[in-house]
């Protein structure tokens, strides 16, 4: 099953991958465990394990039936590349994102080791975007990493749960950034000058930069709100590019 998806930055959800495991402190709080767990104890077949990692076999058609262009967050509930996800299902993905090139995927993962690993095995169409997450300077690691996945035609940083100062963040071959505070319960607190310095990171780069919320138990009240407006930059391809995935936050 696949869902229209609320997050602000992306339009659809694709999870032929399901479940995790924590790799660092940004994963204390996991929004993608809670639901999870909730949809198993609501009885959905398919978190019957509840968070352990599955591959779904049945997922694989659903982008291809989808004929209107979509922006698409592929494996929101898990990680495309876990180390128990086997290389030949995540290829068998990779093979239904570049037969359906009218979509444009979004892969964000925790472990881009392993995507640099397995990358020069894979096919990176264009409309195939790379992401990591980066939760504060102890991870400033991944964005290296993602840098050297030069197959990747979009490589973009997920700064959510922002948890502390990116002082030394460097942004050269990145191509978008997202920046927002943890939510649900538990949630830990975002300080504005980290957000306000990533953005002016983003701008002396000129990479967009979307700010996606201040999080919070009760992230709606809180809104999206820094220093007086909106950020709802996207990557030029979902402005300029084509008509069909024009993207309107």
């Amino acid at each position: 099953m696949a869902y229209n998806s609320k997050i602000e930055w992306t339009r659809a959800s694709w999870n032929p991958v399901t479940g995790c495991t924590p790799v660092s402190t940004g994963c204390d709080h996991c929004y993608a465990r809670r639901m999870a767990l909730r949809l198993k104890a609501a009885g959905m077949a398919k978190y019957a394990h509840g968070f352990d990692v599955v591959t779904h076999e049945r997922e694989l058609e659903t982008p291809i039936k989808w004929k209107k262009p979509r922006v698409i967050f592929t494996c929101s509930m898990g990680d495309l590349f876990h180390e128990k996800v086997p290389f030949k299902f995540i290829e068998q993905v990779f093979d239904v994102m570049k037969k359906t090139d009218r979509h444009v995927y979004q892969v964000l993962t925790k472990r881009p080791e392993r995507a640099l690993e397995l990358a020069s095995n894979l096919p990176w169409p264009e409309n195939v975007w790379l992401g990591t997450t980066v939760e504060n300077a102890d991870c400033l690691w991944r964005v290296d990493t993602l840098r050297q996945v030069e197959k990747a035609q979009l490589r973009f940083l997920s700064l959510e749960p922002l948890l502390g100062p990116l002082h030394d963040l460097d942004l050269e071959g990145i191509g978008w950034v997202i920046v927002g505070g943890e939510s649900g319960p538990g949630a830990r607190e975002m300080k504005k000058e980290w957000a306000l310095e990533v953005r002016n990171i983003c701008l002396n780069a000129d990479v967009p930069f979307f700010f996606k919320q201040w999080g919070g138990v009760q992230k709606k009240k809180r809104g999206r709100i820094l220093d007086g407006r909106l950020y709802s930059e996207m990557p030029e391809i979902l402005t300029q590019g084509s008509p069909q995935l024009a993207f309107v936050p």
